[in-house]
C-alpha cells in the first residue's frame, strides 16, 4: 500500500536551529523525524513512499541519496574498511518517490499534486511527516476495509498541557480541568484514503477540514480513536521530549526495535 507523506511545510516554530531543513528533518537520535515515521509504516509492511516536498526539499533528497545504513544497524568492518557486512538493513526494500509539490502549498494541494501516483490504488495511506505513534496500523486498515468510508483518520485526545477554566458568577473560577481530560478528540493524521477523496477536493483548499467536510454528510469519514502514544513534534519542547525518550530507551513509536520501546504494550483502538 502506498504511503503519501507531507514533508514540505516551513516549520516556523522549529527553525531556530535548522534554517534550511524542513521540520521533518529535525533529528531524533541518529535519524530525522521523517525516517521514524517511514520506519513505522515499514514495520507494518508498507514501504512504497511518495514524499510531497516543498521547503527544504534538497535536504530530504540529499539525506536519502547519501543514506548511511551503519547509523542504525550493526555491522562488521574488515580489510581496512574495504569490506562492510551489515547484519540488517533499513531501507533496501523501500521505494521512495520524491515530488516537488510547491513551497507554499496546503496539505490538500500537495495531495492533489501526487494524485497520478496513487489514484489507481484501491486504498492508500497519507500522513504528516512529523507525528509519531504506536497505534496498530494493521487494525486501522482492517476496520477501514470493512467499511464503505472514503477517509479514515486517527483521533487522539486533546494534547494541550493547558487547563480549561469553568468561570461562574462574578468571574469566580469554579473549576479547573486539564485539557487532556476533556472528552474531545483531535485530528491525529495517519489517514487511510480511497481515491474517491480526489472527487471532493478543490484547488487551494485543505484536506482537513474542507474535503472531509464534504464527505461527512454521507457518513463516509470514520475516526479511529486511540489513547495510546501519539506525539506531534511542533516545537523545540516537543522535540526535546522525544529526544529524552529516545536516549532513555523509552520510545513507544519504535515498534521495530523492542530494545527501545520500553517493554510496554500499546493499547488497542477504542471500539
Amino acid at each position: 500500500m502506498k504511503v503519501v507523506l507531507f514533508c514540505g511545510g516551513l516549520g516556523m516554530r522549529m527553525r531556530e536551529d535548522a534554517q534550511s531543513a524542513p521540520k521533518p528533518m529535525a533529528m531524533i537520535g541518529d535519524r530525522p523525524l521523517l525516517w521514524h515515521v517511514m520506519r513505522y509504516y515499514a514495520h507494518f509492511g508498507h514501504t512504497d513512499f511518495v514524499l510531497c516536498l516543498g521547503y527544504g526539499a534538497a535536504a530530504v533528497k540529499d539525506y536519502f541519496l547519501h543514506y548511511d545504513e551503519t547509523l542504525s544497524n550493526d555491522f562488521t568492518l574488515a580489510m581496512s574498511g574495504r569490506d562492510l557486512q551489515l547484519f540488517s538493513t533499513d531501507i533496501t526494500d523501500w521505494n521512495i518517490t520524491f515530488i516537488d509539490t510547491g513551497l507554499h502549498s496546503t496539505i490538500g494541494e500537495r495531495l492533489m499534486r501526487v494524485r497520478p501516483h496513487v489514484e489507481n490504488e484501491p486504498v492508500f495511506l497519507a500522513n504528516y511527516a512529523d507525528t509519531l505513534t504506536n497505534a496498530p496500523l494493521d487494525e486501522m486498515v482492517r476496520r477501514f476495509d470493512g467499511s464503505d468510508a472514503v477517509a479514515s483518520l486517527l483521533a487522539v485526545p486533546v494534547q494541550s498541557t493547558h487547563h480549561m477554566l469553568d468561570i461562574g458568577d462574578g468571574d469566580r473560577v469554579a473549576g479547573i480541568t486539564p485539557m487532556r481530560e476533556l472528552t474531545q478528540w483531535e485530528n491525529g493524521g495517519y489517514f487511510i484514503l480511497r481515491p474517491e477523496i480526489f472527487d471532493h477536493m478543490r484547488e487551494g483548499e485543505e484536506l482537513v477540514p474542507d474535503a472531509l467536510e464534504r464527505l461527512m454528510p454521507s457518513g463516509r469519514v470514520i475516526a479511529q480513536r486511540y489513547k495510546g502514544f501519539w506525539r506531534a513534534a511542533d516545537t523545540f519542547k516537543d522535540r526535546a521530549e522525544l529526544e529524552q525518550l529516545y536516549y532513555s530507551a523509552r520510545c513507544p513509536w519504535m515498534l521495530w526495535d523492542t530494545n527501545r520501546t520500553g517493554g510496554s504494550l500499546a493499547p488497542a483502538l477504542i471500539s
